[in-house]
């Protein structure tokens, strides 16, 4: 596996490459609900006072009811779950660490910049991303102490892993995929309450921003919309999964937020379709496999008019 920080996203190059307006462009290349949680209005003091404890502790309520957190476990806040797992080195002792590959890179990233050795089998930590990103298989409990990424669990809520946090397991949360608001930058660990203050004294005061607050909390405590947007995004990804068999694309797995394939030639694959304007996430450890979010409705039919 190549050791390339590669990510989703990257739109402008795209631009650069094949041309057009960004405004033109089909952006399937991040794992993204494409119908993000409306936010509504701010207050106006979300943006101008520093982060109160009232807004961390509405946010942090919500969180433990949307998720079930166990009592005897804390839950951390932070501006995105990135910033979580570059805190996980200093959190566990150890000096070994098996992340099984391939799965997103900044696990990896973040121990080795610690001096901490990525290995197979024997070692100090586990971590494990569930589902996992690209292929979105799910994992069984590990081995302990383990760290599990639970970026994309949203949509399969059952399968979450939330009541293994202890003082050694620590369950990491995006805010940004199932809720569409990535630029938002918030994240969680659910972790023992030494962990919980490790992470705390690591990411400094006031982590998360005002507006993140409010908006989160009004956005974990909105149980309607997370049942609603659950049924909608497995029906697209049912769509996507359809579409991509009939133009003769192998499903290799993926989640409710995004598909993986086996399309033969993955670079050609991405060039056919970026002349499209739709861009497509490929990796530098498969030439065969791509990966797509799911488009916006109004998209779907220029996704399929691309296929043709």
């Amino acid at each position: 596996m190549s050791d390339a920080r590669d990510h989703g996203g990257g739109l402008d190059a795209a631009v650069a490459e094949f041309g057009g307006e960004r405004g033109d462009w089909l952006d399937l290349s991040t794992g993204i609900n494409p119908v993000p949680y409306p936010v509504g209005d701010v207050g106006l003091e979300a943006w101008t006072a520093l982060p109160d404890r009232a807004a961390q502790s509405r946010l942090l309520d919500a969180a433990r009811a949307f998720w079930s957190v166990p009592e005897g476990v804390e839950i951390v806040a932070a501006p995105g779950a990135s910033a979580l797992i570059a805190q996980m080195p200093f959190v566990f002792a150890g000096t070994r660490v098996e992340i099984p590959a391939p799965t997103y890179n900044e696990h990896a990233a973040a121990f080795r910049a610690c001096g901490w050795e990525v290995v197979t089998g024997d070692a100090d930590l586990r971590v494990v991303v569930h589902p996992n990103n690209p292929d979105g298989r799910l994992w069984d409990a590990p081995a302990l102490p383990a760290v599990i990424d639970e970026s994309f669990c949203d949509v399969t809520p059952a399968a979450s892993h939330v009541g293994l946090a202890s003082d050694e397991v620590v369950v990491l949360k995006s805010f940004g995929k199932f809720w569409g608001l990535a630029g938002m930058r918030l994240g969680f660990a659910i972790c023992a309450p030494d962990m919980a203050a490790k992470l705390r004294d690591g990411l400094g005061p006031w982590a998360v921003s005002g507006p993140a607050l409010e908006i989160g909390a009004r956005a974990l405590e909105d149980i309607s919309w997370a049942r609603s947007t659950r049924v909608r995004l497995a029906e697209d990804a049912a769509r996507l999964n359809a579409l991509m068999a009939a133009s003769r694309a192998e499903v290799v797995g993926g989640t409710n937020l995004f598909g993986l394939y086996d399309v033969g030639d993955a670079a050609a694959f991405q060039d056919r379709l970026a002349r499209a304007h739709i861009w497509t996430r490929i990796f530098p450890y498969s030439d065969r496999w791509v990966r797509l979010g799911l488009p916006t409705p109004e998209m779907w039919p220029r996704l399929e008019a691309a296929l043709a």
